[in-house]
């Protein structure tokens, strides 16, 4: 198939069948260092595009054969967004997918444009990337297209977090040395308590970039994870080096580590020592520690957190 690929499963977002609205070639607003496609000049428009009708006969034929997805994705080999005919794709999914959900993956850059903005309120999710909020940071790492700037988007950003009835999912990807000061991180985390989000996944690194950077390990992620305020929805999406932060913990020093930031199994596994997670089983056993699943993946964290956090939002 030209533009259909998939399923793919995800931990964060389920089994998804993907719409590449990009096929032939990278065409982005964007350039960024740690992109996996080879570097290319940024552009604010496609050049080459699949008319809807195509896609849409490999969509209904691929729904034929996987019916059991839970998500339609739309991406591209570069910034989905700038397909020029993505209002009336939507429209010809909706009337097909039945229960099944419609994402989008964007780097967020063209909700500044109206239409696009209120193009993506018709998506049942959608999940923003913003790297850097700092016009020197947002430039060295996202390499955008003349006349993009950080502050628009920002600005969009909020407006859209307020008035989108979805959910709705942030992403930060961290390179080392570039957006991963304690300053970009205080100016980050500013931004993010001015959003409405379900959760905000934080990551590294994962492919071999189109630039000679490099990504972060497991335990900084952790430790950038513990910058940002408490109340803030973040999960550790990316596993690089996760094997080498391995650690031992007292039950007690388990309990302030998840009051601290509720982690998913998968992050304990890969920062917790073995006699660690049998201290982690037995407090689970016993109900100090208990999972909350509200961002659509189970965290864990102590159980008067839990009741703290039920009492804040009643």
């Amino acid at each position: 198939m030209k533009t259909i690929f998939g399923p793919v499963n995800s931990r964060r977002f389920g089994t998804s069948l993907g719409i590449d609205l990009s096929p032939a070639l990278k065409q982005c607003n964007f350039d960024c260092l740690y992109c996996e496609l080879a570097p290319a000049q940024p552009v604010i428009r496609q050049q080459q595009t699949v008319d809807v009708d195509t896609i849409m006969t490999e969509l209904a034929e691929a729904l034929k054969r996987h019916s059991d997805i839970d998500d339609i994705t739309l991406t591209a080999n570069g910034e989905p967004t700038l397909y020029p005919h993505l209002d009336r794709l939507i429209e010809h999914i909706d009337a097909i997918k039945g229960d099944t959900r419609t994402l989008i993956l964007t780097n967020s850059a063209t909700l500044v444009d109206p239409d696009t903005f209120n193009i993506l309120l018709r998506l049942d999710q959608v999940k923003l990337s913003l790297d850097a909020v700092t016009p020197e940071v947002f430039k060295k790492i996202d390499r955008p297209a003349p006349g993009i700037r950080i502050d628009t988007i920002v600005d969009a950003v909020r407006r859209f977090s307020s008035a989108y009835k979805g959910d709705l999912y942030l992403e930060i990807l961290f390179v080392h040395g570039i957006n991963d000061s304690d300053d970009e991180i205080a100016a980050l985390d500013a931004v993010l308590r001015t959003l409405v989000c379900k959760r905000i996944d934080i990551g590294t690194i994962d492919r071999p970039p189109a630039y000679p950077v490099q990504g972060l390990s497991y335990g900084e992620l952790h430790t950038i994870a513990g910058k940002f305020d408490t109340d803030l929805p973040i999960h550790i999406a990316s596993r690089t080096h996760a094997e080498s932060c391995r650690s031992s913990y007292s039950e007690n020093e388990i309990v302030n580590t998840l009051d601290k930031r509720p982690l998913t199994m998968d992050d304990m596994q890969l920062l917790f020592d073995t006699p660690t997670m049998e201290r982690l089983k037995k407090l689970i056993d016993t109900g100090k520690i208990v999972t909350e699943t509200g961002s659509g993946i189970p965290f864990y964290l102590p159980a008067g957190n839990l009741h703290r956090k039920r009492q804040k939002n009643t």
